[in-house]
Formats: structure tokens, sequence, C-alpha cells
């Protein structure tokens, strides 16, 4: 059975420009499954990236509630949502984000320096092991910009998963790759789905979109399309001494039941 696991509820974000109030987000409201591959799509500026960035606590909703993990988040304060972001939260961005100075493993391991999540003693071990898993050990110790760019959004998700988080989120991590590279860096992110994490990916490759388990289409601030959610029911039933298991069925998001 599915669990809940993001609960997003009339989401409003209002930006002040001079030339007056700008509304990008206005009243989203979404669920996603625990272990769920999540796409997001819409035209430049329709409100993709600024939905991702509110309710992962980077940037500020105006009003609205955010739940994750039954953790009401609008209610955090900087702080406290700093040290959940470190322990719950692994972020992969389109021009990767490495910090230059430092090599690759000094990349992963400084995100678990910062959140102590894990033990000061097996964090070199993680690193390389999360190196090796994206197929870069024999370039850990490289500096980034020794990197493809491949190799550099590897790197940059083997940092996004330093300390284990349950939440993976994306932000047009293939925007700068070439098609076969993204093609690998989707198939890593179907891999961390079917270990259990929960990814949401911004993309505008709706090829890749449509291959998720659902795709949420944005515009104008606004959800016009929640797709349909894949999910295997099990009923058992009584009859004529008989168990009684009904085939797959897809279920509209619209009809999905409150939870």
């Amino acid at each position: 059975m599915s669990e809940l696991f993001i609960d997003i509820r009339n989401l409003v974000k209002i930006y002040k420009t001079p030339a007056g109030e700008f509304p990008a987000l206005k009243g989203v409201s979404l669920t996603i499954d625990r272990g769920e591959f999540v796409a997001i799509t819409g035209k430049s500026g329709s409100g993709k990236s600024t939905l991702l960035n509110t309710f992962t606590g980077i940037d500020h909703p105006t009003s609205g509630e955010v739940y994750i993990g039954g953790e009401a988040l609008h209610r955090y304060g900087e702080e406290q949502m700093a040290i959940w972001r470190g322990r719950n939260l692994g972020i992969i961005f389109q021009f990767f984000q490495l910090l230059p100075t430092l090599s690759v493993i000094e990349n992963v391991l400084i995100a678990m320096d910062l959140n102590h999540v894990i033990k000061r003693n097996q964090r070199r071990e993680r690193a390389m092991y999360l190196l090796e898993l994206m197929g870069l050990d024999d370039k850990a110790h490289k500096m980034p910009s020794a990197l493809s760019g491949g190799e550099q959004q590897r790197g940059a998700i083997a940092r996004a998963l330093a300390n284990d988080p349950p939440l993976i989120v994306a932000d047009e991590p293939t925007g700068n790759l070439d098609s076969s590279t993204a093609e690998a860096i989707f198939d890593l992110f179907k891999s961390l789905v079917s270990e259990g994490k929960t990814l949401i990916m911004v993309t505008h490759d709706n090829d890749l979109a449509k291959r998720a388990d659902r795709n949420i289409v944005i515009s104008d601030g606004q959800i016009v399309s929640q797709g349909e959610r894949l999910r295997q029911e099990l009923v058992l039933a009584a009859l004529s001494d008989r168990s009684i298991v009904p085939p797959a069925v897809r279920l509209k998001d619209e009809a999905h039941p409150q939870r």
C-alpha cells in the first residue's frame, strides 16, 4: 500500500517587484507518496522551480502548508529548516554547483561534515562508496574542472546522497547534458527510487518526464495536470471460498482519496 510522504496545501508565493506583486504560485495543492518518482514540467516562468524551492524550504512561501514525512515545515524557522534540509533532503542542480576549490571526494565529505548525520569515522568510507556507485571512484581526488559535465553531475548526485536523505529533488538535472549522458542520469534516478528514495525532478524534457511515475504540469503558477498514478491494490475477498486479487489499476490523481 502507498504511504503519503508529501502533502502541500494551497501553496502561494508572491514576489514583490518594481512593477508590483507577481504571483509565482497560486494556491498549489498536491500529494506525493513515499518512494514515488515525480516529474514537474511546464514552460519557462510557469512556476516549476519556485514550487520546488518553496516546499523544500529553500525559499519561503507567502502562505500555505507543507507537510513532509509528517513534519509541518511551514511552521519552521530558518534554523530548524536548515537542520531539516541537512538530514532529509538531497538537492541536485542544473549547473552541478560542486565547489571548484575542493576535490570531488571533498565535495561529498563537506556535506557530511556540515550536517553530522554520518559518524565521523565512517564518512570517508561512505564518500568512496557513493563515488564508486557513480563510477567516479578513480576520479575521487580530481578537481571538478577536470571532469566532464556528466561526471560533474554524477559527483553532484553523490553529494546529494551523502547523508542518505529520504527525499531527493533535482532542478533541470539533465539540462546541460547530451542525450546519452542524460539517459544515464535518468537511469541512476530510477535505481534510487527502486531503493526507496522519493525523487522529484523539474525538467523541460517531456520524453524523460513521461517515464517518471507521474508527471505534474504547471502553467501560470497553477497545476493544470497531475497525470496518472500507478498503484497496485491487493484486496482479499471471500467469494465462493476463493480469494480474488484484482489486476493493477490506474487511478486518476484527482480521484485519489483523502488520507
